[in-house]
């Protein structure tokens, strides 16, 4: 198995995932797919689970809508191995699995339409409107006690994508 370290191109993010396998698919209204023991997607909105070539005759295509549990199609993906995962810098999101299956997620102008958390500390959001968000670092979570509010970290993001670290919401 390759190392899992995202790397970063001028257009995108290969986010190191080759070889695991997906181990855990919950549903609620959204769609959460675990690879191994330490890295979770999670898709929110509208999804293309696509069978065979990416595109031109022969591909099928099913929607999965999370926020209806409408992902029934997505359970064929456990056991089987991603080959390729790729954040796109527009926000959208490209997985290939061994058995064939891709799914397919572009950024949302509203929400946030996936995530990515792992491998490791990093962190990868389809941003609203089509950015992506990236950044390393522990995840915080719970009360600041230095602080009178909840603080979750929060991505710092541009067009250029530069990773960055965490930092609190003003209030």
């Amino acid at each position: 198995m390759e190392s899992l370290v995202p790397v970063e191109h001028e257009d995108r993010w290969v986010l190191g995932l080759r070889g695991l396998a997906v181990t855990r698919i919950g549903v609620d209204h959204r769609l959460s797919l675990a690879l191994g023991p330490d890295v979770e997607v999670v898709v929110e909105t509208a999804a293309a689970l696509s069978r065979g070539p990416m595109r031109g005759p022969g591909v099928e295509i099913v929607q999965l809508l999370p926020e209806r549990q409408d992902v029934a199609g997505a359970l064929a993906l456990f056991g089987a191995q991603v080959l390729s995962a790729v954040a796109f810098k527009t926000g959208s999101l490209r997985l290939v699995f061994s058995n064939a299956l891709h799914v397919n997620c572009r950024a949302d102008a509203d929400f946030e339409a996936w995530q990515v958390a792992g491998p490791g500390d990093w962190r990868f959001v389809s941003l609203p409107g089509g950015d992506l968000g990236v950044w390393r670092g522990p995840v915080q979570t719970g009360r600041d006690h230095n602080a009178d509010h909840d603080h979750f970290p929060m991505p710092s993001h541009s067009k250029s994508c530069d990773t960055a670290s965490t930092t609190k919401p003003q209030v």
